[in-house]
């Protein structure tokens, strides 16, 4: 059997999609997956052996880049594909079944169960992460045995949507004081290429003999191996936060302009904190742009972060 799966250029959507390959790749074990996604999703899917190939979809103008996947996957008549990006090339190769996300599919409802409705599934799968022996070994590397290890993800890919990383710095270490719920634990900081300042300040206040640095060290797919090395995961919503939610690690999200109802860290070993405001009350002001609206988070304080940490510990670390 032969399934097409065409998913999100982004990380954190691409994960939120794979509870779907491992639906179908465990309904059909026999099948060879073809996979379109963006560039920097491609290594996360290193360790997924049911792909036969894994495809680049780099955005280029005029939408060449359908083109071209076009162009790579039209020689093969698929028995399954599902698209959740809606393209055009799902309707034109050759498919017994398609399955492709529209207008049909309920948008206000968690990005999890939009994608299994696309699928019709009633249950919808969990997210889930596959690493290679090469990502597994690098990652024992990067962070040995020998103890607890609290990952921190304190940049995003907007300004807007990262809380300051001062308050990262008071968290981490009421976290990890002596007789807190991380005393002593070593700390992994984790960021993209591009996001090291405030990365590197959350990093500068740790213990030397506590740090682990994976700023900009990492592909996704090998900075995702290290995440599930962690025994608890803090970070603002981004892509690292739901690959840590992914690989089972208890996660505790912060979020202020974006919808944690549709993008909240999936799972019973999850929880998260937000502003006061509504992404929607966060945007309200004359001359809003994205480029130069600087921290929208202001309003979520500390106390609210531990408070909500503390009350969720239990549940989240009892299913982990």
């Amino acid at each position: 059997m032969d399934i097409l799966f065409i998913t999100s250029s982004r990380i954190g959507d691409g994960v939120l999609s794979f509870g779907l390959l491992d639906y179908l790749s465990g309904k059909y074990p026999d099948a060879k997956f073809t996979i379109g996604c963006g560039p920097l999703v491609v290594p996360l899917l290193e360790g997924f052996t049911p792909a036969e190939r894994v495809i680049p979809i780099k955005k280029q103008k005029y939408n060449k880049h359908w083109l071209e996947f076009l162009m790579a996957v039209k020689g093969k008549k698929y028995d399954i594909v599902v698209d959740l990006r809606n393209s055009a090339v799902s309707r034109m190769v050759r498919a017994k079944q398609r399955y492709v996300f529209g207008n049909y599919v309920d948008k206000s409802r968690h990005k999890v169960e939009q994608n299994a409705s696309v699928l019709k599934l009633t249950e919808p799968p969990a997210p889930k992460l596959w690493f290679s022996d090469a990502q597994i070994k690098k990652a024992t590397e990067f962070i040995p045995d020998g103890g607890s290890v609290l990952g921190v993800g304190p940049t995003a890919n907007w300004i807007g949507k990262t809380w300051p990383a001062d308050r990262f710095v008071d968290i981490v270490q009421w976290l990890t004081q002596e007789g807190s719920l991380m005393a002593g634990a070593r700390v992994a900081v984790f960021a993209a290429p591009g996001e090291e300042p405030a990365a590197k300040e959350v990093l500068a206040s740790i213990p030397e003999d506590k740090a682990i640095d994976l700023i900009a060290k990492t592909d996704p797919g090998l900075a995702a191996a290290c995440l599930s090395r962690c025994d608890f995961y803090l970070g603002n919503d981004s892509g690292l936060m739901h690959c840590a939610a992914a690989s089972g690690v208890p996660t505790f999200g912060v979020f202020g302009p974006s919808y944690p109802h549709i993008y909240r860290p999936w799972g019973e070993h999850t929880a998260y904190a937000r502003t006061p405001e509504t992404f929607d009350e966060l945007i309200d002001f004359e001359g809003y742009d994205t480029k130069t609206c600087g921290c929208l988070m202001e309003t979520l304080t500390v106390d609210a972060v531990k408070e909500g940490i503390e009350k969720s510990w239990p549940k989240i670390t009892a299913s982990s």
